[in-house]
């Protein structure tokens, strides 16, 4: 059996029978590299890190155009940077799941130092402000998902920890945003030195709400006469500092066990899938599928290696929105939390058995080719229609990627705003709203899961969601069989909250027809089934 710890250079043949290939670099040399001069920080630890980012950084460190390795940065599970990277020495098994079900595997050893970055851990706080203040650092990138960037309650105040980092000044800010400004600010201090901060979190305009963010703070921070309009204008100077937009696409699920077994069958040991108390799923080894794509604007004052050799499509910002509106807003997105939202509802449990049911596929394709299509902007670096019959012929029929409709339906009251929002933007910019039926029908799915019972009436858990209480609050007097007179009022604080939803669907006339199908899936076991049905017979094109 071969480990992770051991030494992949004296022990290549042994890796080469259990099937994995290994670096072509020293590791040693890549920490002490990063160590003197670091080039690469990257936020969030998690499994897209792990099989995305960090496989990048190991191709052009392969190639020699890089010598440093990714100093990663978790900044909320502890137990991830110590049960994870610290205790397999920083590397772990990417292994990439193929539509004919063989396994490619590799050792990813790119990962120079991990550090838990919380002002509860005043090491590892020390340990990246020291990084921040050298000038070799170049960029850092973010995976630490959408609620990661929030600093704002559901009602659009900001909350009382973003009030409180703002009120305390840049000295130990608790959240993630006040976090990475305190660390702006340190590289200020030390000397006004450019760096690129690139979020590649899955959502539209990634990059502006980043730059958003940390000027949200850092403009309290001003206002409190905690700093001076020197740190502002730094912030906002591009040849110091640019928050690049960027798109990235490649479906990463929780470690699976049966991976896990394969890979001990072929002689791999560290196979233990770790739960977290954070609930962080999480494992010496990360699955993923074999597609991806990482589109990135080219802006990155403090220069970049050649990311490019590594399959990273650098752009100009116009282009990456363009190529992030087709998948984020339009061509995947949608379609995943589509079958997220009616495969809990209908016992699913796995992404490839949802579309081998013929009335689902037929709902994300009058989703994808019906509605979203004719509205998406060709980004010509990636052709739309092609991009959906890629997704729905090849990617989501994969039965070697264990992806469940339960973790791609965490946070989706976080993701309506641009997974539908844009579209519905669109249509009421072409005065065609009244078109849309498959997305009012997706959330009034969504409304009907909030109910926690599926089309059986048999209950099930829902996903994690930081407006689930609020919401589960507001739906309590609905029951399956059991229309309110008063659900009209019962359901407008929830269609009419602009942080849900942009657009006043009340206006235009969708929270109508809402309403209209979430009575019908209201009406009693199997009742969201004949609704689908029906919306599929009365409105389905021949897709």
């Amino acid at each position: 059996m071969i480990k992770l710890s051991d030494n992949y250079r004296t022990n290549a043949e042994k890796f080469g029978e259990a099937g994995i290939s290994v670096p072509h670099f020293e590791q040693e040399k890549v920490r002490e590299a990063a160590d003197s001069a670091p080039v690469w920080v990257h936020f969030g630890g998690g499994n897209l890190f792990r099989c995305f980012h960090a496989a990048v950084a190991q191709e052009l460190l392969n190639q020699g155009e890089m010598t440093a390795g990714v100093i990663v940065a978790e900044t909320y599970d502890d137990e991830v940077v110590d049960k994870i990277y610290h205790a397999y020495d920083n590397r772990f098994l990417s292994v990439t799941m193929k539509a004919d079900g063989t396994l490619d595997k590799e050792l990813i050893a790119s990962v120079a130092d991990s550090i838990y970055f919380n002002a509860e851990n005043p090491t590892g706080w020390a340990r990246l402000t020291a990084i921040f203040e050298k000038p070799s650092l170049q960029f850092a990138t973010f995976s630490i998902t959408e609620k990661g960037y929030s600093l704002r309650d559901s009602q659009g105040n900001l909350s009382a920890q973003a009030r409180s980092d703002i009120e305390a000044g840049p000295e130990a800010p608790v959240t993630n945003m006040g976090a990475i400004a305190y660390l702006l600010y340190a590289r200020f201090k030390a000397g006004k030195h450019p760096i690129a901060m690139v979020s590649t979190d899955n959502f539209s305009e990634n990059g502006q709400k980043l730059e958003d963010a940390i000027l949200t703070i850092a403009r309290g921070w001003l206002k409190n006469g905690t700093v001076d309009e020197a740190f502002i204008a730094y912030l906002t100077d591009t040849t110091k500092v640019t928050f690049p937009w960027s798109m990235i696409d490649r479906i990463t699920p929780n470690p699976s066990a049966a991976v896990g077994a394969r890979l001990k069958a072929s002689g791999f040991e560290d196979t233990e899938i770790y739960h977290t108390t954070k609930h962080t799923n999480i494992a010496p080894f990360g699955n993923t599928e074999e597609v991806h794509y990482l589109v990135i604007e080219d802006s990155f004052p403090n220069g970049r290696p050649a990311l490019e050799k590594a399959g990273v499509m650098l752009v100009a910002r116009e282009t990456v929105n363009d190529a992030d509106q087709m998948k984020v807003t339009a061509c995947l997105n949608p379609l995943h939390t589509a079958l997220a939202i009616f495969g809990s509802l209908f016992g699913y449990t796995s992404i490839w058995s949802e579309v081998e049911n013929l009335e689902l596929l037929s709902l994300i394709k009058n989703l994808g080719y019906g509605e979203d299509l004719p509205v998406v902007k060709d980004p010509k670096i990636i052709h739309p229609r092609d991009f959906i019959d890629q997704l729905l012929e090849k990617r989501l029929p994969n039965r070697n990627i264990p992806d469940t409709p339960q973790r791609i339906a965490t946070d989706t009251s976080q993701k309506i705003p641009v997974r539908y929002g844009v579209t519905i933007g669109h249509y009421i910019a072409r005065g065609e709203v009244e078109k849309l039926e498959f997305i009012p029908l997706i959330i009034a799915g969504w409304l009907r899961y909030l109910l926690a019972v599926d089309d059986a009436l048999v209950p099930f858990e829902r996903s994690p969601d930081p407006l689930l209480s609020e919401l589960t609050e507001s739906l309590a007097p609905v029951k399956v069989g059991h229309i309110p007179s008063a659900l009209t009022e019962i359901i407008k604080p929830i269609l009419s909250n602009r942080e849900i939803f942009p657009q006043d669907l009340y206006t235009t006339g969708l929270a109508t027809k809402i309403e209209s199908y979430f009575k019908e899936m209201l009406a009693g076991p199997g009742a969201i089934t004949a609704t689908l049905q029906k919306a599929l017979k009365e409105h389905g094109g021949n897709y």
